[in-house]
């Protein structure tokens, strides 16, 4: 009977230990694209995952090629999570015409990316990562610019500069002109990477740039506002996998918490912390986190 009953408990273990082997561990994988500003918002994702929950972060970040590849990875599963920009998804995967309205933006690629590719938008972060025109502080107090259309009455007294692409494209300079009827006094065509030094150098007094570049800081420049909307809105948000978020629901409410919590300004700080003081966007996206009471 002690034979009996000491192999009836050791096949209980083994087969306890062979259920327990067989369950496959909790994780998610989280991708970004390789820039700066990917790289602190796929952290920040993991570390809420990995403070507030027990499943494990796999992290694939600074993809090459971006949207291209994350995208289809995303289809195929290789990938669960990651940041992604509302005028991206519309126009470059859907392929869709632009829609001005931000709010409508963001419902139609929500619904869209459900309905296509069983991939849900969760809640916008709080910023806008698009197209921007910028002037220094100084400027924009010289001749009270708040926004383009302010920039329009005082267009005749100043230098507008962008990098060739820029002029040439059909939603550029011609069309951006024509929206808001600027008549610069003079505008000149550079290298992309030379207009933050022109501007600083006040060689030119406004340049296109993207409104969260770390950049903006270094040279103590003012985003205009678009309000006409004439680009479009590229609002950052966190995409997972339906799939995923059926087998773990409890991320959603993890990842919610980013929800409306990131400004443009704290998004071009962070961005310059990376860029410009070589901080490492882990500790940047901690210090940001436990900043607002989220982990």
């Amino acid at each position: 009977m002690k034979r009996i009953l000491a192999g009836l408990i050791l096949t209980a273990i083994l087969l306890t230990l062979t259920a327990c082997s067989s369950q496959e561990p909790k994780t998610v994988v989280i991708a970004s694209k390789p820039h700066s500003e990917q790289y602190i918002l796929a952290e920040m994702l993991s570390l809420l995952i990995e403070n507030h929950t027990d499943i494990k972060v796999e992290k694939k970040l600074g993809i090459g090629g971006g949207t291209s590849n994350i995208h289809p990875a995303m289809l195929s599963g290789d990938f669960d999570i990651y940041p992604e920009y509302t005028g991206t998804g519309l126009l470059f995967v859907l392929k869709e015409d632009l829609i001005t309205n931000p709010d409508e933006l963001y419902k139609r690629v929500q619904d869209r990316y459900l309905e296509e590719y069983n991939i849900k938008w969760l809640g916008l972060y709080g910023f806008n990562n698009t197209y921007a025109l910028a002037v220094k502080e100084s400027t924009a107090q010289t001749y009270n610019l708040e926004t383009y259309d302010d920039l329009a009455l005082a267009s005749k007294d100043l230098v507008f500069g962008a990098e060739y692409d820029f002029f040439e494209r059909d939603d550029g300079y011609e069309a951006l002109k024509d929206a808001y009827g600027f008549e610069f006094k003079d505008t000149k065509e550079m290298d992309i990477g030379l207009k933050y030094e022109a501007i600083g150098s006040d060689e030119v007094d406004v340049i296109n740039a993207f409104s969260t570049d770390g950049l903006i800081k270094q040279y103590n420049l003012k985003v205009l506002e678009d309000n006409k909307n004439f680009f479009p809105a590229y609002q950052a948000a966190t995409l997972i996998r339906k799939e995923t978020l059926d087998k773990y629901p409890e991320i959603e409410e993890v990842l919610e918490k980013l929800t409306g919590q990131i400004s443009d300004d704290e998004m071009i700080q962070m961005n310059y912390q990376v860029e410009k003081e070589n901080m490492d966007p882990r500790d940047v996206a901690e210090q940001f986190l436990k900043a607002k009471g989220l982990i």
